[in-house]
């Protein structure tokens, strides 16, 4: 135990600066800013954000030929944005936008060769190619450094991640370099079986993570074997839940288990990091030292606090590949309270789905997903697991994991619910399954609506 201790503080303030140092990275200090800026006043950081998000607009003018074209065609120039309704005016762009203009949005001066790339995922398996520069990628990491420590976690403790496809290090020097900066153990999430479990917790006990970190519903799967298995020593001082929607029966059975709150966080592969919980839990954090974040209504216009409005995003520092107006398919509620941890970023209440998470009704009227999960999955008894597909508007297919206690009649109860809710004339098709299979970046997802819309 005594090395565990010594270990940690001695890769945060020996190993890790040494290595910085080494490769010239300037993580450490945009962290340290970070670390600064968080407790500035909330005028302050909107003050800061407003001029970085005129810099950029500015930049993409001179240099960028996709949104200085978007501009043109909406009437507006750089000069004329005076106010975030003035911003407003700028359309909005999507994944097929970005898509179908790659080339075109990377701005000039950027050759691709030179700069980092990463692919996004996503519902509909349709890879999104994203280009930016390495001090851009350090921005996000520093941020997420940042948002890690309010989980309680320290720099140098190892972690333990719930994640798909994890990368384990291949060869002697990447093991030693995971273990002198930052050791991870995994369960890899394309495979959480009671063996892979066991695995894990004996992995735990060996390295003694402080952090359990990975996929919000691969976590709560994580929680479900370690009460079914009676399982001892898997003990974080913080749990981290990103990458999808954390549900509230989740949180529950994730608190109860580990007797700890769950931090969640919010974000997305085109962005990174948008929102966090504080060591609070009272809300979201929004990340606007990096971001400009936007709720819009179906009508065009801002979300008040507590209603819900599609998320859009700009990204105030990548200019390799500027993402302005951005809507990232997420559906959030902003709030007007203030956080009683001091911090000046404001908060937003939560997200409540991504747009594909939300089933349609006949009349078009949108139902989240979530809202369905937790008033059938956590009344009617016998549920362990549940993913909800709605085929067209008429036909939705419920598959199922049961256990104890679910039988005919509370299948009966949950096709009347479903039926009460999209009309008696809906089919609706129950398949009992033995495990719903992740997507192929291990993510799960539990509402998936495949109608299209005019």
């Amino acid at each position: 135990m005594l090395k565990h201790r010594v270990f940690a503080p001695l890769r945060r303030n020996l190993c890790e600066p040494l290595d910085a140092l080494r490769s010239g990275t300037p993580r450490l200090r945009y962290w340290k800013e970070l670390e600064h800026s968080q407790y500035l006043p909330e005028s302050e950081l909107r003050q800061i954000q407003w001029r970085k998000l005129m810099d950029l607009l500015d930049y993409v003018w001179d240099h960028n030929s996709f949104h200085r074209e978007r501009l043109e065609r909406a009437g507006i120039t750089p000069d004329m944005i005076r106010t975030p309704a003035d911003f407003m005016k700028i359309p909005m762009i999507r994944k097929e936008d970005i898509r179908s203009n790659i080339g075109k949005m990377i701005s000039s001066g950027y050759d691709c060769d030179s700069l980092m790339k990463f692919k996004t995922g996503g519902s509909t398996g349709k890879a999104l190619e994203i280009y930016m520069t390495e001090a851009c990628s350090e921005f996000r990491n520093a941020c997420a450094r940042r948002h890690d420590r309010w989980t309680g976690w320290e720099p140098g403790e190892p972690v333990g991640a719930a994640w798909g496809n994890p990368e384990f290090p291949h060869d002697l020097k990447s093991r030693l370099r995971d273990w002198f900066l930052s050791p991870v153990i995994y369960l890899d999430t394309m495979s959480v079986t009671e063996k892979s479990v066991r695995v894990f917790a004996t992995e735990w006990k060996r390295v003694r993570p402080t952090l359990l970190y990975g996929h919000a519903h691969s976590i709560f799967l994580l929680a479900e074997y370690v009460r079914k298995l009676d399982l001892t020593g898997i003990s974080p001082k913080g749990i981290l839940s990103t990458s999808m929607m954390l549900m509230p029966h989740e949180r529950r059975t994730i608190e109860d288990v580990f007797g700890i709150k769950v931090t969640d966080r919010y974000g997305c592969e085109e962005v990174s990091l948008i929102a966090s919980e504080c060591e609070k839990h009272e809300g979201m954090h929004l990340n606007i030292e990096h971001l400009f974040i936007e709720f819009i209504k179906d009508d065009g216009t801002l979300a008040a606090p507590g209603e819900p409005g599609k998320i859009v995003v700009t990204d105030l520092m990548n200019r390799a590949m500027p993402f302005i107006r951005y809507q990232v398919e997420d559906v959030g509620i902003p709030s007007d309270r203030e956080c009683s941890c001091g911090r000046g970023l404001p908060l937003m209440e939560h997200v409540t789905g991504r747009i594909a998470d939300f089933l349609i009704k006949r009349d078009g009227t949108r139902i989240a997903g979530v809202s369905l999960i937790e008033n059938t999955l956590t009344k009617i008894p016998g549920i362990e697991q549940m993913q909800i597909i709605q085929e067209t508007v008429n036909i939705i297919t419920i598959n199922l994991v049961v256990g104890d206690g679910f039988g005919q009649d509370e299948e009966n109860e949950l096709v009347t619910y479903f039926h009460g809710l999209f009309g008696n004339e809906s089919k609706v098709l129950i398949n009992r399954k033995k495990i719903i299979a992740t997507e192929t970046n291990g993510k799960y997802m539990f509402s998936i609506c495949r109608v299209k819309l005019d």
